[in-house]
């Protein structure tokens, strides 16, 4: 009985790992409000040629650390066809206190509040900040940092940015996958 037992959770694992390993995944559509009450459709963005979705948070020092370099990355591309969304997914970060924190940190791309957290276990996202870069198709081509270095003067590889730059000019991304790093996603229970 424990041999069937353990067989059917390695069976399991193994499937759950197929499952995962389908990069570049396929995003499925999903509708979430701004901190103002708008509603946005990730379809609604499906003729941009990027659309680069960060995990973010208002109490996150690592988060916070990176708010001048996302509103920078925004600014950067905003006029090339790419579309930024941020989302927060924190249970105890309301979206009164998302307005403040954008308001008060000059941040102007799209924040969504996830209440639930129903979209960052939807990307399986577990830090802020934390990248993902889709296609018109919504496929993930890049997933992870934004860069390698907390403190902006230590930078030495901006992953995000180089993501960007191959995809806008049509290029498969030469590395689509770095470990993003900082603050944990705080869920529900």
């Amino acid at each position: 009985m424990k041999k069937n037992i353990f067989l059917v959770m390695i069976i399991a694992f193994l499937f759950q790992i197929a499952l995962n390993a389908g990069e570049p995944g396929k995003i499925q559509n999903f509708t979430l409000k701004d901190y103002n009450g708008k509603e946005h459709s990730l379809y609604d963005y499906k003729n941009a040629k990027a659309i680069v979705i960060i995990f973010v948070a208002t109490q996150c020092p690592v988060s916070n650390a990176y708010n001048q370099r996302m509103e920078k990355l925004y600014q950067d591309y905003r006029d090339k066809n790419t579309v930024f969304l941020g989302i927060n997914s924190n249970k105890q970060e309301s979206a009164e206190e998302v307005a403040e924190h954008a308001k008060k940190n000059n941040l102007n791309f799209t924040i969504l509040k996830d209440p639930g957290n129903k979209i960052a276990d939807r990307f399986n996202a577990s830090v802020t900040p934390e990248v993902y870069v889709l296609n018109s198709n919504f496929e993930i081509l890049y997933h992870g940092r934004i860069d390698d270095s907390r403190r902006g003067d230590n930078i030495q590889r901006q992953d995000a940015r180089n993501a960007l730059d191959e995809i806008l000019a049509g290029k498969k991304v030469t590395v689509a996958q770095t470990k993003a790093f900082g603050c944990t996603i705080k869920r529900v229970d």
